[in-house]
């Protein structure tokens, strides 16, 4: 049995490449992700482990938790325990770390890097062993920078040339006293690293006297472990928490390859929806060949063979198969890796040298998936096949499946599909988070059963395409019959796409959908023209820059949006959100739930989630207790209906601003005389000095940049999609080759009776433009479906959600599904029309 196994396979390794080539490209998805995110974690966490060669205990400033009115805060790492550290027994020095946000312009005036990993550090003494000076001297002074090597390159910087920086808004404009090396992640990464003197970089991150955290270095013969010890004993516990060298490498390495998880998971998901496809194709093919081979199959069982025996031979076949393309897709997903991480490159992303990095695991799994995923898929024919009676399969009686499978089939589909619906609409009345499993479970028995039942749905949806089927005459009428004759063969085709379109339909409807509802909310709760913030998002600004806005001609009302700890009738923690209580109620247009938006003095407003928790209305009173401490006796003035984008407790900033030890805010709101216009905005940038860490947005800005995000994302998802779409043309064109062969008799009679070459041709084209867009049909409902059922749970958060359906893009993947049918049909078309009619009338 083995070798009339190896023989079959032999005999029909044209009909079983597409099948390898579907699983080849599953496991060549697969593998790719698996180099890909394993080269770059590598790469990253090598990098990072040279970064920690100068520490061997890191001392960092412990969390005070709130206790009583006190503010739960970060201790200070002083100058005296920076002292302590460096004499403790087995120190052999200690260096105090700054650091902050730094943003640095390149010689056109924009970002260097990503805004995210634009930093800045202190540059210890006149030789920092973190950073080896390449070029130049250390920096002293505040007219004094170092910059790193990759960023000089990229923005063409020298020793000796003034470069453009910002801390916190205003622009700073430094000379290049050196250039360094480093190993820093952020660096490696594609970010900036700017460095000044150390008091420098302590005023301008606003720690004037304290620092981040203190690196020290054992002295020869010391362990780190024994360092840390000594430094436990000699620094305040409560203060402080010590780490070794060691345990940082070994944390980061964690980090990296928890950040890198979530992507290979997605990746990996996308890779599983592909091999899900190819499922289809590999039964499909089986299926073909088994009923190809009845009375070979036959004959077998008939000289001995027992139904154990059958069915091995043709997990055989697919075991073959599936070790062939295992071993492919390795060797194609080696090369993905690498063309990832090139691609990374010419697109920007900046990734740490290192090897191509192909681990026992991702071979294992590589031919693993290979083989039981093709072994899988292969057992029900092969089980199918075992189960023919010899007499039976030698008539053919066995050929159609009786009426009683067909009954049985529709009904378990029917079960599958309704209890799916059930279970979607009944996630829909779920809030949030507590609906996802149950909508998801819901979607997976939709997509089975509806599956089960496409071939009962494929006669109807078929035939209602026979108007236009008709205009082709006699090749439209056969494309028609051809694509009813098998319906569960037309059904494992067109499932293979629906599939792919499903996801797509449904992601696109969810995005365009979201998109709506967030311009929706910034338009409905934005008044103000602009919005002002940092390019990172992440840092703050500093007042000055309020104060130079609210000078700048035209602007009419300004509100600093500023976020501080504070703390509730001395339980509660909370964050604050202090404002311009004079202004901003010309700047929100919010919806008051109860009460009134007057904020100042002891009065403040809250938005309805926050006023629920504390059980608050209009004229409830509370004790506020500030970070600095001290307490204050607030009132509710009025009541919001919050949104994703403006929520929480807004106080005034004159009652806020003189308990915070370093006052920042996090975003400017601005209101102008002439509204949003490209010559306002224009004067508001110059009044910041054209200062390219600073972005001012205008609604339409903001608008832009989140359809910007959706759009990327979009794109994305489609992107990965595409190898499912893939595999599913691989699928048509298989099932179109295998039922050419199959009809070779019957297309040889119609030749003979006056079918031309070019209506055969048209023929088998119309068939799989039928099949294809059965398969959309299908598909794109599906798609709107789930996008609903997604959007209702969306909406139960979001009060601005809204379904949107992008009926343009819609047609289009219908008018792409037809392409793929089109498409797909080519090879099949013209191996049909090139049969020899006495040749194909004679064969069996």
């Amino acid at each position: 049995m083995f070798r009339t196994a190896l023989r079959n396979v032999l005999a029909h390794k044209a009909r079983l490449l597409m099948t390898v080539l579907a699983v080849m490209l599953g496991v060549a998805f697969v593998s790719g992700t698996l180099v890909f995110t394993n080269t770059i974690s590598d790469a990253y966490q090598n990098s990072s482990a040279k970064g920690f060669d100068q520490v061997d205990v890191a001392v960092t400033p412990e969390y005070r938790h709130s206790e009583g009115d006190r503010v739960g805060k970060l201790a200070e790492l002083d100058q005296a325990m920076l002292d302590t550290s460096a004499k403790v027994p087995g120190a052999a020095s200690a260096i105090g770390v700054v650091s902050g946000f730094t943003a640095v312009a390149d010689k056109d005036g924009k970002l260097v890097g990503d805004g995210f990993q634009s930093q800045g550090g202190n540059y210890w003494g006149d030789k920092d062993p973190r950073y080896p000076l390449k070029e130049g001297a250390a920096p002293r002074g505040t007219g004094q920078i170092a910059l790193d090597a990759e960023t000089a390159r990229r923005a063409g910087y020298q020793v000796g040339d003034t470069v453009r920086v910002s801390v916190d808004g205003p622009v700073l404009t430094p000379k290049v006293s050196g250039i360094f090396t480093t190993d820093d992640g952020n660096v490696a990464a594609g970010g900036s690293l700017a460095l000044f003197d150390t008091a420098t970089a302590q005023k301008l991150f606003g720690k004037t006297g304290t620092y981040d955290q203190i690196d020290v270095k054992a002295a020869a013969g010391t362990s780190q472990t024994a360092l840390k010890a000594a430094l436990d004993k000699a620094l305040p516990e409560d203060r402080v928490e010590t780490q070794t060298g060691a345990v940082l490498a070994d944390d980061q390495a964690e980090t990296i390859a928890s950040s890198m998880s979530g992507l290979k998971q997605g990746l990996l998901v996308f890779a599983g929806i592909a091999l899900f496809v190819g499922t289809f194709i590999i039964a499909n093919t089986f299926t073909m060949l088994v009923a190809q081979r009845t009375k070979e199959l036959a004959l077998m069982r008939a000289v001995g063979a027992s139904r154990r025996q059958v069915t091995r031979s043709v997990l055989i076949e697919a075991f073959v198969v599936g070790s062939v393309a295992g071993v492919t897709g390795l060797l194609a997903g080696v090369g993905i890796g690498a063309g990832l991480r090139s691609l990374m490159g010419t697109i920007g992303a900046v990734v740490p040298d290192g090897p191509l990095v192909v681990t026992p695991g991702t071979v294992a799994a590589a031919l693993g998936v290979g083989v039981v995923v093709t072994m899988l898929a292969a057992w029900l024919p092969g089980r199918r096949a075992a189960k023919i009676p010899p007499v039976a399969a030698m008539s053919s009686v066995h050929a159609k499946a009786t009426t009683k499978s067909l009954v049985l089939r529709n009904t378990i589909g029917a079960l599958f599909s309704a209890a799916g619906v059930a279970v979607i609409l009944a996630a829909t009345t779920m809030k949030g988070s507590d609906g996802q499993a149950p909508m998801g479970f819901g979607a997976v028995l939709l997509i089975i059963g509806v599956f089960v039942l496409t071939p009962l749905l494929s006669r109807p949806l078929i035939a209602a395409a026979s108007p236009l089927l008709r205009i082709f005459g006699v090749s439209g009428k056969l494309a028609r019959q051809n694509s009813v004759r098998n319906p569960r063969r037309t059904a494992a085709t067109a499932s293979a796409l629906m599939i792919g379109l499903t996801l797509i339909t449904g992601m696109t409807v969810m995005a365009g959908s979201l998109q709506k509802s967030i311009d929706k909310m910034a338009s409905a709760a934005i008044e103000a023209d602009y919005v002002v913030s940092m390019a990172s998002g992440a840092a703050s600004l500093s007042p000055d820059v309020a104060k130079k806005l609210a000078a700048t001609d035209g602007v009419t009302a300004i509100s600093p949006l500023r976020n501080a700890p504070g703390q509730i009738d001395g339980r509660n923690s909370e964050y604050l959100t202090g404002v311009n209580g004079a202004t901003i109620g010309k700047l929100t247009d919010l919806t008051l739930k109860d009460g009134s938006f007057r904020v100042g003095g002891d009065r403040i407003v809250v938005d309805q989630e926050t006023a629920d928790r504390y059980h608050w209305k209009a004229g409830s009173a509370f004790s506020l207790a500030f970070e600095d401490g001290a307490k204050k006796k607030m009132t509710v003035a009025g009541v919001y209906e919050g949104n994703e984008m403006i929520r929480g407790i807004f106080l005034d900033n004159k009652v806020l601003g003189p308990h915070q030890d370093d006052p920042a805010d996090r975003q400017i709101m601005v209101k102008t005389s002439g509204g949003a216009s490209d010559a306002t905005k224009d004067r508001l940038e110059k009044a910041l000095g054209s200062n390219p860490a600073i972005q001012v947005q205008s609604k339409q800005d903001l608008s832009d940049q989140i359809a910007q995000m959706f759009t990327l994302m979009l794109n994305m998802l489609y992107g990965l999609l595409a190898m499912a779409v893939i595999v599913a043309v691989l699928g048509v064109i298989n099932t179109l080759a295998m039922s050419v062969f199959e009809r070779s008799q019957e297309i040889g009679m119609l030749r003979a009776i006056g079918l031309d070459r070019r209506a055969v041709k048209r023929m088998v084209r119309l068939e799989s433009l039928v099949i294809s867009l059965f398969g959309g049909v299908l598909g794109i409902g599906l798609g709107v479906f789930f996008g609903w059922a997604a959007g209702e749970l969306i909406g139960s958060r979001m009060q601005t959600y809204e379904l949107v359906l992008p009926w343009g893009r819609m047609v289009l993947f219908l008018v792409l599904a037809g392409g793929v049918g089109v498409l797909a049909s080519l090879w099949p078309a013209r191996r049909a029309a090139r049969l020899n009619m006495l040749s194909a009338i004679k064969s069996e």
